[in-house]
């Protein structure tokens, strides 16, 4: 079977995560219990989760000169992600997220982009320009939205497919949207992309209508432990999340991207893919932390399997 290319465009950040029984609300002060730092940011997240799944991944991201973007450059390369795009930015700090989750798993999470917010269209044009046979793009939100712009009017001109994880959730142009392929809004984040409230499985869809009718190609709303609901514009399909004991949803986002991502290049269609993508999410929420709770392959065997 030939294994596509996935090139993974994103941030890469040290996660500082604290254990508390709820999340505070403004002005209030919670005791947390345990204190951990591990592996993220949304686009290392997410090119982890290619190479776990036994996808061929390059990364392109921007990192600090300091102990977290070395320690991030050696984890990438012990994963055996192609770090040749993995630039060094001696100006800004590598990037940071401060995550705070609660006894059901429930998480709270703000971001200092550092070195991400330097991700510009000349650095990845440059890289994109050492890299040969791109087959997938997988990009997120926690990196320049002009950088995010030019790299899908880079995929429209060489025909490369472009997935778009809209995360954090922000306004993405018309004409941007008309140059994805697949986008995978959470409810929160498909509510601000189409002005639909969502609160309830009907205004999800019409969210997904919204955004179809603007000229995404695919439209995945992932929807928690409910699962996924896609929209091609022919139908809707609802594919339901594996029932699993939640500890902690830090990241389930982005490996169901990069599982989803992982699918398609090994020929999977879109529904399939989606279960792939949905059995690899809810196996990550077992577990706490991002990176470290990012599954195998193996692990997902012995759970099912859709296709080897």
């Amino acid at each position: 079977m030939e294994i596509k290319k996935i090139t993974v465009i994103g941030s890469t950040n040290m996660d500082m995560v604290v254990k508390t029984t709820h999340l505070p609300v403004p002005g209030e002060t919670v005791l947390g219990g345990s204190f951990f730092m591990n592996p993220g940011g949304k686009g290392a997240n997410q090119a982890v989760t290619v190479a776990r799944l036994g996808g061929d991944a390059t990364f392109i991201t921007k990192i600090g000169t300091d102990i977290f973007g070395k320690q991030s450059l050696q984890l990438f390369e012990e994963e055996g992600i192609n770090t040749s795009c993995a630039l060094s930015d001696p100006t800004s700090p590598s990037g940071v997220a401060l995550i705070t989750v609660d006894q059901i798993g429930e998480n709270s999470i703000v971001v200092a982009s550092g070195a991400n917010a330097n991700l510009m269209p000349a650095d990845v044009e440059k890289c994109l320009q050492k890299i040969t046979d791109i087959d997938i793009i997988l990009l997120q939100l926690e990196i320049p939205i002009e950088t995010v712009d030019f790299v899908t009017q880079y995929a429209a001109g060489k025909n490369i497919k472009v997935i778009v994880n809209p995360a954090p959730a922000n306004i993405l142009s018309t004409e941007l949207l008309k140059r994805i392929d697949i986008i995978t809004p959470n409810a929160k984040e498909a509510e601000m992309l189409s002005g639909v409230e969502v609160k309830c499985m009907e205004d999800a869809k019409k969210a997904a209508m919204v955004l179809y009718e603007k000229g995404v190609k695919n439209v995945i709303v992932t929807l928690g432990p409910e699962g996924a609901l896609v929209f091609t514009g022919e139908g809707f399909t609802m594919v339901p999340a594996q029932k699993v004991a939640t500890v902690d949803t830090t990241a389930a986002g982005d490996v169901f991207n990069g599982a989803l991502a992982v699918a398609l290049a090994e020929g999977q269609e879109l529904i399939p893919a989606v279960e792939f993508a949905c059995l690899a999410a809810a196996l990550s929420v077992t577990k706490l932390g991002a990176q470290s709770s990012i599954p195998y392959r193996n692990e997902l065997i012995a759970k099912k399997m859709f296709f080897i």
